[in-house]
């Protein structure tokens, strides 16, 4: 039952993580909020990483079961997994404003229209944070092979074909043809040195 929890808030996570990304929601959303609209993103920011601190925490509160052997090999895998994810994000914010991602510089992201990136990593691979992230993820599982850790590694992978589907959705609506080219030319997660983009 508790791992039930775990797999449910999860679930509500993912939701709330698409939902509230969705163009439709942010209109709606904007209608209510007027002029402060310009501040939703820190709150949503703010909002899903309590979240996922909350799960976490709820998660680790949990008894714990080993399902893997830990070895030293294992732990240098998995710092090494979750060390090249951390890299593949930290590059991947490279390419655009942190500041505008995180919501620290108020604006309207339904009137600015941040530009189509296609340099650096995202010439490799659409979604090279969504790539970060499950490195970090597998990672986690090799340093803590834990029924906990699992669960988020199969959460995630669960979640991920939704969640590019409901991202790419909106990102054809604003970008249109331009990004349905750059959809077929380039790979979604796993680079394609052959598919790279000019």
């Amino acid at each position: 039952m508790p791992y039930l929890i775990l797999v449910i808030l999860w679930v509500l996570f993912y939701y709330q993580h698409s939902l509230l990304a969705s163009l439709n929601i942010k209109r709606k959303i904007k209608g209510w909020m007027g002029g402060h609209y310009i501040w939703y993103r820190l709150l949503y920011t703010i909002f899903s990483t309590v979240f996922i601190f909350g799960i976490l925490v709820y998660s680790s509160s949990l008894d714990q079961y080993d399902i893997l052997v830990k070895t030293p090999t294992s732990t240098y895998l998995g710092y090494m997994l979750a060390s090249f994810g951390t890299i593949i994000i930290v590059k991947s914010f490279k390419s655009f404003s942190k500041k505008k991602f995180i919501g620290l510089e108020p604006h309207d992201d339904l009137i600015y229209r941040e530009e189509f990136v296609q340099a650096g990593l995202h010439s490799y691979m659409r979604h090279p944070i969504y790539s970060g992230t499950i490195l970090i993820f597998l990672g986690f599982f090799f340093f803590e092979p834990t029924i906990s850790s699992i669960v988020h590694l199969a959460m995630l992978f669960v979640y991920l074909p939704f969640g590019i589907y409901f991202e790419e959705k909106k990102l054809i609506e604003i970008y249109g043809s331009k990004y349905v080219q750059y959809k077929k030319e380039v790979a979604s997660l796993i680079p394609i040195l052959k598919k790279k983009v000019h």
